[in-house]
């Protein structure tokens, strides 16, 4: 068996075993949180620093310590509210804006978490 046969039959057992996870509605919406949760905070580090901004320049703008600044961009944070969201984006510039969805369990996803998996497949 060569390399890419391999590679190709362990790519369709990591997929098959996927599928069957995120089948389970209980382990699906546990890993849908914890990727919103990611998503939150990555997005908040990453905005940040496309803005050209340190965690003290940010924190200078918003009134805060550098440390309260850390704790919002802290992987696995929870207790964001929305005013704290709204005021960290706007003290990143007229360049950025919040948006919050409120979306149906029963509709599809995008192809988002497909997206994810595929690249913690890659990165395995």
């Amino acid at each position: 068996m060569s390399i890419e046969q391999t590679q190709s039959e362990g790519q369709r057992q990591y997929d098959a075993y996927w599928d069957r996870q995120m089948a389970d509605p209980a382990f699906r919406q546990v890993y849908e949180e914890e990727a919103a949760k990611k998503d939150l905070w990555l997005q908040l580090a990453e905005a940040r620093q496309a803005s050209g901004l340190t965690q003290v320049e940010l924190a200078r703008r918003l009134g805060v310590s550098q440390a309260q600044v850390a704790r919002l961009e802290k992987r696995g944070y929870e207790s964001y509210s929305l005013k704290s969201l709204r005021r960290y984006v706007a003290a990143l510039g007229d360049n950025y804006g919040l948006e919050v969805a409120v979306v149906h369990r029963d509709e599809p996803r995008n192809s988002h978490v497909d997206e994810e998996m595929g690249a913690a497949a890659a990165s395995r």
